[in-house]
């Protein structure tokens, strides 16, 4: 495969900062006691930014609950998003959509509010594409614990039946929760149960995105060829507990030196090493990148506080389901 190209490689590296300063100022909000729905996907930025940056505007998300990275990373808003996640009608669908919010425009379908649900949408958004004979593609993301739900196993069979243009991305954590996945499932790794629907299986590093990148660049030329669907499982780590109140300690189901380890394998930070290295950022421009970030996270926060409620009628304007 051809090397990335290096805006590409800034934009990733951008994104992956804006994440991670946005993800930090949710944290702090929900610990000083402000309502917002959100589990934190810090360390995880680098999968999900670098998936989607392989994405066409009009290629399909199917997101899942971790984090912003995926919103971010195809092109949403942080003040959209947190206008979103505080029912203000300046979010992304008005106030009425909170965390399971959508953007038609990025073609972002919504989060799921049940865990695995999503997957057999994805083929049939898949199935759809095909049919129209659009040149199309359809990824979604999901963690540890969907590959254990009934409706994972059904969604991945139809796609590959149906040779459908989809990517399924795992984030692979480690952990359902609270859970470790190596208690409620056999495979030494996620990927290896591609096999059982004959569709490519590879496990990749989720901290590098070089590694994500590439595996992912590949499954979406490989859809579009019409060769069907493939499952990436990217391995990383999230950093805090699974939603902002967690009662989590370590001692409990993670141990520091695990957390402290993983820290020690930051995305943002082997991201910016390795860019420097390559000659494509420099030290000025990391700065730079990371000054930006926390004014736009700063002016989301603003903009979203100043912006008024809906209206009864805005409100009741449509018909939402979750």
């Amino acid at each position: 495969m051809a090397e990335i190209p290096a805006p590409t490689l800034r934009l990733i590296y951008q994104r992956m900062v804006l994440t991670r300063a946005f993800d930090t100022k949710l944290n702090d909000l929900a610990a000083a006691g402000e309502s917002v729905v959100h589990h934190s996907g810090l360390g995880q930025e680098a999968t999900p930014v670098a998936a989607c940056a392989c994405l066409q505007t009009d290629d399909y998300l199917m997101p899942y609950h971790r984090g912003w990275a995926w919103a971010i990373g195809k092109g949403m808003e942080p003040k959209r998003i947190f206008a979103e996640l505080i029912g203000k009608k300046t979010g992304y669908m008005g106030g009425r959509g909170a965390a399971q919010m959508a953007d038609w425009d990025l073609r972002i379908m919504g989060r799921s509010g049940i865990q695995a649900a999503h997957i057999p949408m994805t083929a049939g958004i898949g199935l759809s594409i095909k049919m129209r004979k659009l040149d199309q593609v359809v990824l979604a993301l999901f963690g540890d614990g969907p590959p254990n739900i009934g409706e994972w196993h059904e969604g991945m069979n139809l796609a590959a039946i149906w040779r459908a243009p989809a990517i399924f991305v795992c984030e692979s954590n480690g952990y359902a929760e609270g859970t470790p996945r190596l208690d409620t499932m056999l495979n030494e790794r996620i990927a290896e149960r591609a096999a059982a629907y004959r569709m490519p299986g590879v496990t990749v590093d989720g901290n590098d995105i070089f590694a994500v990148y590439r595996a992912v660049r590949e499954a979406v030329d490989r859809a579009r060829r019409g060769e069907g669907p493939t499952l990436i499982e990217a391995v990383t780590y999230r950093w805090l507990g699974h939603f902002p109140r967690d009662v989590e300690h370590y001692g409990g189901y993670r141990s520091k030196e695990e957390v402290d380890g993983w820290k020690a394998r930051c995305p943002i930070k082997r991201a910016a090493e390795r860019l420097i290295e390559m000659g494509v950022l420099t030290a000025a421009d990391i700065e730079k990148v990371e000054c930006e970030a926390q004014a736009l996270v700063e002016e989301a926060v603003a903009f979203a506080k100043e912006s008024p409620y809906p209206n009864r009628e805005e409100l009741l304007a449509g018909v939402f389901a979750e």
